[in-house]
């Protein structure tokens, strides 16, 4: 018996034969249908390996990149970096607002700290040559180059409760979902459990505190914006790119965030970002030695 001729379009069965449905609802269209879409992009999506990322940053070779994702708005993305890598945020069209939580890769008992990354430091508006420090006193992450200048260390980020009540929902895969609640998803493909979450600090969306001691919201520096982090041990980052909870629009309004991320080299003795402060050479200092005595510098 001669096999039947598939119709253009048609998806077969294991022999060559044609799937008479020529659609999704059997397992062989669905197999077809799938494999169709290889090589097909995304506006937002991560690009994998890293180093076919079209544009890589000045002066960094395609190479060394690690992490290339463009994150939607409403969306989250997550990585483990080794220490001394680079992470650049970039706000495409001027309403990203980058939630960031940081862990120790080997021991995420060690996480961010924001209490202590603004008290230690005596500052509590992040920017460039600020330190992000864990709940042990030592250097997480360093800023060290910053054309935004609107970020907060004060606020979080938003909640399900918070944004069901402004939105009308704040569940991970509605229209609006909460940072809280995408967080908690790149926790878990971590193996962390929200309990784990600490406070976030977010960036391209600026919180000042009035001389009465209320918070005024500043919005965003404009599209374009970025902000370069250095890991000074190795991380695992946590992103959620989410309206601030101060955003007084009552729509929900953000935008893509690129994440590029590539190999480089930590903050040593000897670079102006560690001699800065007494408090920050002590972080760093205090930082050293965990990581000497592990084996791991």
């Amino acid at each position: 018996m001669t096999p039947a001729t598939a119709r253009p379009g048609a998806t077969t069965g294991p022999s060559g034969t044609p799937d008479p449905t020529g659609t999704t609802s059997t397992a062989y269209g669905a197999r077809e249908h799938a494999r169709a879409q290889e090589g097909t992009r995304a506006d937002a999506m991560p690009v994998v390996p890293a180093r076919a990322w079209p544009r890589p940053p000045g002066g960094v070779a395609a190479g060394d990149l690690v992490w290339a994702e463009t994150v939607p708005g409403g969306g989250y993305a997550h990585k483990v970096l080794a220490r001394g890598t680079e992470l650049r945020l970039t706000d495409l069209a001027g309403d990203a607002c980058a939630h960031l939580t940081l862990h120790v890769a080997d021991r995420p008992w060690e996480r961010l700290n924001t209490a202590d990354t603004v008290k230690v430091l005596w500052n509590a508006y992040l920017g460039e040559r600020h330190l992000l420090l864990s709940d042990q006193g030592r250097v997480l992450a360093s800023v060290t180059a910053d054309t935004s200048g609107r970020h907060d260390a004060l606020c979080g980020t938003s909640t399900a409760l918070r944004n069901t009540r402004r939105y009308g929902d704040g569940s991970p895969h509605g229209p609006s979902p909460a940072g809280r609640e995408l967080l908690k998803l790149a926790a878990a493909k971590n193996g962390l459990e929200p309990r784990d979450l600490p406070p976030s600090v977010s960036f391209f969306q600026g919180v000042r505190v009035r001389p009465d001691g209320g918070l005024e919201f500043t919005g965003s520096a404009g599209a374009g914006t970025r902000v370069t982090l250095r890991a000074e041990m190795p991380l695992t980052v946590l992103l959620a790119n989410v309206p601030h909870p101060l955003d007084p629009r009552p729509r929900y309004t953000v935008t893509p965030l690129e994440v590029l991320a590539w190999r480089a080299r930590p903050t040593a003795p000897g670079d102006p970002l560690w001699d800065a402060t007494p408090e920050g050479r002590r972080a760093f200092l205090s930082t050293l030695d965990d990581l000497a005595a592990r084996g791991l510098a």
